[in-house]
Protein backbone atom coordinates (compact mmCIF):
# COMPACT_ATOMS: atom_id res chain seq x y z
CA UNK A 1 0.00 0.00 0.00
CA UNK A 2 1.37 3.40 -0.92
CA UNK A 3 1.76 6.27 1.52
CA UNK A 4 0.27 9.77 1.56
CA UNK A 5 3.59 10.97 0.12
CA UNK A 6 3.22 8.55 -2.81
CA UNK A 7 -0.36 9.66 -3.43
CA UNK A 8 0.47 13.39 -3.32
CA UNK A 9 3.51 12.94 -5.57
CA UNK A 10 1.48 10.97 -8.11
CA UNK A 11 -1.31 13.57 -8.20
CA UNK A 12 1.16 16.47 -8.44
CA UNK A 13 3.17 14.80 -11.21
CA UNK A 14 0.00 14.27 -13.24
CA UNK A 15 -1.80 17.56 -12.67
CA UNK A 16 0.56 20.34 -11.50
CA UNK A 17 0.49 23.51 -13.57
CA UNK A 18 3.41 25.87 -14.20
CA UNK A 19 2.98 27.41 -10.75
CA UNK A 20 3.12 24.01 -9.03
CA UNK A 21 -0.57 23.80 -8.13
CA UNK A 22 -2.33 20.51 -8.84
CA UNK A 23 -6.06 21.08 -8.48
CA UNK A 24 -8.56 18.24 -8.27
CA UNK A 25 -12.18 17.34 -9.00
CA UNK A 26 -12.89 17.61 -5.26
CA UNK A 27 -13.75 21.24 -4.37
CA UNK A 28 -11.10 22.91 -2.21
CA UNK A 29 -8.57 20.07 -2.49
CA UNK A 30 -5.21 20.57 -4.22
CA UNK A 31 -1.61 19.46 -4.05
CA UNK A 32 1.37 21.82 -4.13
CA UNK A 33 4.76 21.00 -5.64
CA UNK A 34 7.97 23.04 -5.84
CA UNK A 35 11.43 22.02 -7.06
CA UNK A 36 13.28 24.88 -5.34
CA UNK A 37 12.86 27.22 -2.37
CA UNK A 38 10.48 30.06 -3.21
CA UNK A 39 10.41 33.79 -2.70
CA UNK A 40 7.96 35.41 -0.31
CA UNK A 41 4.33 34.88 -1.27
CA UNK A 42 1.63 37.23 0.08
CA UNK A 43 -1.97 36.07 0.44
CA UNK A 44 -5.06 36.37 2.55
CA UNK A 45 -5.59 32.73 3.36
CA UNK A 46 -8.94 31.06 3.72
CA UNK A 47 -9.37 28.59 6.60
CA UNK A 48 -7.34 25.57 5.48
CA UNK A 49 -5.37 22.56 6.62
CA UNK A 50 -2.05 21.95 4.85
CA UNK A 51 -0.41 18.52 5.23
CA UNK A 52 3.28 18.64 4.32
CA UNK A 53 4.61 15.31 3.12
CA UNK A 54 8.05 16.40 1.83
CA UNK A 55 10.19 19.50 2.21
CA UNK A 56 9.55 22.46 4.50
CA UNK A 57 7.80 25.83 4.58
CA UNK A 58 7.60 28.98 6.69
CA UNK A 59 4.42 30.98 7.27
CA UNK A 60 4.29 34.37 8.99
CA UNK A 61 1.20 36.17 10.24
CA UNK A 62 1.93 39.50 11.87
CA UNK A 63 4.64 38.83 14.45
CA UNK A 64 3.98 35.07 14.54
CA UNK A 65 6.24 32.91 12.39
CA UNK A 66 6.02 29.11 12.16
CA UNK A 67 8.17 26.54 10.37
CA UNK A 68 6.78 23.16 9.45
CA UNK A 69 8.00 20.17 7.48
CA UNK A 70 7.20 16.61 6.42
CA UNK A 71 4.90 14.90 8.89
CA UNK A 72 3.43 18.15 10.19
CA UNK A 73 0.25 20.03 9.34
CA UNK A 74 -0.56 23.72 9.31
CA UNK A 75 -4.03 24.78 10.43
CA UNK A 76 -5.38 28.24 9.59
CA UNK A 77 -8.75 28.89 11.25
CA UNK A 78 -9.59 32.38 9.96
CA UNK A 79 -9.24 34.56 6.87
CA UNK A 80 -5.87 36.06 7.75
CA UNK A 81 -3.04 37.78 5.85
CA UNK A 82 0.01 35.54 5.61
CA UNK A 83 3.46 35.63 4.06
CA UNK A 84 4.70 32.17 3.12
CA UNK A 85 7.93 30.77 1.74
CA UNK A 86 8.97 27.25 0.77
CA UNK A 87 12.30 26.74 2.52
CA UNK A 88 13.30 23.17 1.59
CA UNK A 89 12.81 21.81 -1.93
CA UNK A 90 14.99 20.37 -4.69
CA UNK A 91 14.75 18.44 -7.93
CA UNK A 92 15.58 15.22 -6.08
CA UNK A 93 13.19 15.93 -3.18
CA UNK A 94 10.57 18.52 -4.17
CA UNK A 95 8.35 20.25 -1.65
CA UNK A 96 5.00 18.44 -1.62
CA UNK A 97 1.88 19.20 0.37
CA UNK A 98 -1.86 18.60 0.30
CA UNK A 99 -4.20 21.51 1.03
CA UNK A 100 -7.90 21.32 1.89
CA UNK A 101 -10.21 24.29 2.44
CA UNK A 102 -12.09 23.77 5.68
CA UNK A 103 -15.89 23.58 5.53
CA UNK A 104 -17.49 25.56 8.36
CA UNK A 105 -20.86 23.87 7.90
CA UNK A 106 -19.33 20.41 8.30
CA UNK A 107 -17.33 21.56 11.33
CA UNK A 108 -20.49 23.03 12.91
CA UNK A 109 -22.46 19.83 12.36
CA UNK A 110 -19.71 17.60 13.71
CA UNK A 111 -19.04 19.95 16.62
CA UNK A 112 -22.65 19.68 17.77
CA UNK A 113 -22.56 15.90 17.51
CA UNK A 114 -19.21 15.64 19.29
CA UNK A 115 -20.39 18.01 22.01
CA UNK A 116 -17.25 19.93 22.95
CA UNK A 117 -16.73 23.68 23.27
CA UNK A 118 -14.14 25.58 21.23
CA UNK A 119 -10.74 26.60 22.51
CA UNK A 120 -10.83 29.94 24.33
CA UNK A 121 -7.43 31.01 22.96
CA UNK A 122 -7.72 32.41 19.45
CA UNK A 123 -4.50 31.62 17.58
CA UNK A 124 -5.47 31.39 13.90
CA UNK A 125 -2.20 29.84 12.66
CA UNK A 126 -1.00 26.60 14.28
CA UNK A 127 1.35 23.75 13.44
CA UNK A 128 1.26 20.25 14.87
CA UNK A 129 2.19 16.69 14.01
CA UNK A 130 -0.22 15.20 11.47
CA UNK A 131 -2.43 12.61 13.09
CA UNK A 132 -2.30 9.10 11.59
CA UNK A 133 -6.06 9.07 10.95
CA UNK A 134 -5.89 12.40 9.14
CA UNK A 135 -3.07 11.22 6.87
CA UNK A 136 -4.85 7.94 6.10
CA UNK A 137 -8.14 9.66 5.22
CA UNK A 138 -6.30 12.18 3.02
CA UNK A 139 -4.57 9.31 1.21
CA UNK A 140 -7.92 7.61 0.54
CA UNK A 141 -9.36 10.92 -0.68
CA UNK A 142 -6.58 11.19 -3.26
CA UNK A 143 -7.09 7.58 -4.32
CA UNK A 144 -10.74 8.38 -4.98
CA UNK A 145 -9.60 10.73 -7.75
CA UNK A 146 -8.44 7.65 -9.67
CA UNK A 147 -12.12 6.67 -9.94
CA UNK A 148 -13.77 9.74 -11.52
CA UNK A 149 -17.23 8.16 -11.58
CA UNK A 150 -17.05 7.63 -7.82
CA UNK A 151 -15.95 11.17 -6.91
CA UNK A 152 -19.42 12.82 -7.00
CA UNK A 153 -20.91 9.98 -4.96
CA UNK A 154 -18.24 9.39 -2.33
CA UNK A 155 -16.07 12.49 -1.89
CA UNK A 156 -18.40 14.28 0.56
CA UNK A 157 -18.29 11.47 3.12
CA UNK A 158 -14.49 11.26 2.93
CA UNK A 159 -14.17 15.05 3.32
CA UNK A 160 -16.51 14.81 6.32
CA UNK A 161 -14.41 11.99 7.77
CA UNK A 162 -11.26 14.07 7.36
CA UNK A 163 -12.91 16.95 9.23
CA UNK A 164 -13.95 14.52 11.97
CA UNK A 165 -10.39 13.30 12.53
CA UNK A 166 -9.11 16.88 12.56
CA UNK A 167 -11.69 17.73 15.23
CA UNK A 168 -10.89 14.57 17.20
CA UNK A 169 -7.14 15.08 17.03
CA UNK A 170 -4.49 17.61 17.99
CA UNK A 171 -6.06 20.44 16.00
CA UNK A 172 -9.55 19.85 17.41
CA UNK A 173 -9.82 22.52 20.14
CA UNK A 174 -8.70 25.30 17.76
CA UNK A 175 -10.84 24.06 14.89
CA UNK A 176 -14.09 23.99 16.87
CA UNK A 177 -14.16 27.77 17.09
CA UNK A 178 -14.56 27.95 13.30
CA UNK A 179 -17.81 25.99 13.40
CA UNK A 180 -19.29 27.34 16.64
CA UNK A 181 -22.97 27.99 15.70
CA UNK A 182 -23.56 31.68 15.00
CA UNK A 183 -20.33 32.56 16.81
CA UNK A 184 -18.17 35.56 15.93
CA UNK A 185 -16.08 33.55 13.46
CA UNK A 186 -19.13 32.50 11.45
CA UNK A 187 -20.63 35.99 11.52
CA UNK A 188 -17.43 37.69 10.41
CA UNK A 189 -17.00 35.03 7.71
CA UNK A 190 -20.22 36.22 6.05
CA UNK A 191 -18.76 39.72 5.70
CA UNK A 192 -15.41 38.33 4.55
CA UNK A 193 -17.17 36.40 1.77
CA UNK A 194 -18.60 39.70 0.45
CA UNK A 195 -15.22 41.42 0.73
CA UNK A 196 -13.58 38.63 -1.27
CA UNK A 197 -16.07 38.88 -4.14
CA UNK A 198 -16.66 42.66 -4.19
CA UNK A 199 -13.30 44.06 -3.04
CA UNK A 200 -13.08 46.41 -6.03
CA UNK A 201 -15.99 48.57 -4.87
CA UNK A 202 -16.55 50.63 -1.74
CA UNK A 203 -18.06 48.59 1.09
CA UNK A 204 -18.98 50.73 4.13
CA UNK A 205 -18.34 49.07 7.48
CA UNK A 206 -22.03 49.57 8.31
CA UNK A 207 -22.98 47.34 5.37
CA UNK A 208 -20.49 44.66 6.43
CA UNK A 209 -21.68 44.85 10.05
CA UNK A 210 -25.28 44.38 8.88
CA UNK A 211 -24.31 41.23 6.98
CA UNK A 212 -22.54 39.93 10.10
CA UNK A 213 -25.52 40.76 12.29
CA UNK A 214 -23.46 43.00 14.58
CA UNK A 215 -23.27 46.65 15.51
CA UNK A 216 -20.52 48.51 13.63
CA UNK A 217 -18.35 48.83 16.76
CA UNK A 218 -18.76 45.16 17.73
CA UNK A 219 -18.13 44.05 14.15
CA UNK A 220 -14.96 46.12 13.89
CA UNK A 221 -13.67 44.65 17.17
CA UNK A 222 -14.40 41.02 16.23
CA UNK A 223 -13.13 41.47 12.66
CA UNK A 224 -9.76 42.73 13.85
CA UNK A 225 -9.53 40.05 16.56
CA UNK A 226 -10.12 37.29 14.01
CA UNK A 227 -8.18 38.58 11.00
CA UNK A 228 -5.59 40.91 12.62
CA UNK A 229 -6.74 43.67 10.22
CA UNK A 230 -9.46 46.29 10.09
CA UNK A 231 -12.08 45.76 7.34
CA UNK A 232 -10.50 48.59 5.31
CA UNK A 233 -6.99 47.10 5.65
CA UNK A 234 -8.36 43.68 4.70
CA UNK A 235 -9.97 45.06 1.55
CA UNK A 236 -6.80 46.97 0.67
CA UNK A 237 -4.67 43.84 0.89
CA UNK A 238 -7.15 41.90 -1.25
CA UNK A 239 -6.91 44.63 -3.89
CA UNK A 240 -3.12 44.71 -3.86
CA UNK A 241 -2.75 40.93 -4.00
CA UNK A 242 -5.17 40.72 -6.94
CA UNK A 243 -3.39 43.60 -8.71
CA UNK A 244 -0.08 41.78 -8.32
CA UNK A 245 -1.62 38.63 -9.79
CA UNK A 246 -2.93 40.61 -12.77
CA UNK A 247 0.51 42.13 -13.45
CA UNK A 248 2.67 39.05 -12.88
CA UNK A 249 0.23 36.43 -14.13
CA UNK A 250 -1.63 38.19 -16.94
CA UNK A 251 0.80 40.91 -18.01
CA UNK A 252 -1.43 43.86 -17.04
CA UNK A 253 0.20 47.27 -16.67
CA UNK A 254 0.33 48.89 -13.24
CA UNK A 255 -2.32 51.44 -14.15
CA UNK A 256 -4.66 48.82 -15.62
CA UNK A 257 -4.27 46.61 -12.56
CA UNK A 258 -4.82 49.55 -10.21
CA UNK A 259 -8.06 50.66 -11.85
CA UNK A 260 -9.30 47.06 -12.22
CA UNK A 261 -9.10 46.40 -8.47
CA UNK A 262 -10.73 49.68 -7.51
CA UNK A 263 -8.02 52.31 -7.15
CA UNK A 264 -8.75 55.77 -8.53
CA UNK A 265 -5.16 57.03 -8.16
CA UNK A 266 -2.11 55.26 -9.59
CA UNK A 267 0.31 57.13 -7.26
CA UNK A 268 -1.71 55.97 -4.25
CA UNK A 269 -1.70 52.42 -5.62
CA UNK A 270 2.08 52.57 -6.09
CA UNK A 271 2.65 53.82 -2.53
CA UNK A 272 0.47 51.14 -0.96
CA UNK A 273 1.93 48.44 -3.21
CA UNK A 274 5.41 49.38 -1.97
CA UNK A 275 4.33 49.22 1.68
CA UNK A 276 2.98 45.67 1.27
CA UNK A 277 5.46 44.11 -1.17
CA UNK A 278 8.57 46.21 -0.50
CA UNK A 279 9.02 47.31 -4.11
CA UNK A 280 7.25 49.27 -6.82
CA UNK A 281 4.87 47.58 -9.30
CA UNK A 282 7.26 48.23 -12.19
CA UNK A 283 10.30 46.79 -10.40
CA UNK A 284 8.29 43.81 -9.17
CA UNK A 285 7.10 43.03 -12.70
CA UNK A 286 10.60 43.44 -14.14
CA UNK A 287 12.10 41.12 -11.51
CA UNK A 288 9.43 38.48 -12.22
CA UNK A 289 10.24 38.60 -15.94
CA UNK A 290 13.97 38.26 -15.25
CA UNK A 291 13.34 35.19 -13.10
CA UNK A 292 11.49 33.56 -16.00
CA UNK A 293 14.28 34.20 -18.49
CA UNK A 294 16.64 31.26 -19.12
CA UNK A 295 19.99 31.59 -17.38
Amino acid sequence: MDTLLDAVRRHADSHADASGLARSAIPGLLAVRAFAPSGLQHAISKPIVCLVVQGAKNVTMGTTSVDFSAGESLLITADVPIVSQITAASLAAPYLSLVLELDQAVIAELGVQMGAAPDDAHVPVRVDTTDTEVADTARRLLHLLDRPDAVPVLHAQLVRELHYWLLAGRHGPALRRLGWPNGPAQRVARAVALLRTDFARALPVERLAEIAGMSPSSFHQHFRALTSLSPLQFQKQLRLIEARRLMLGEGASASTAAFTVGYESVPQFTREYGRLFGTTPVRDTRAARERLQPA
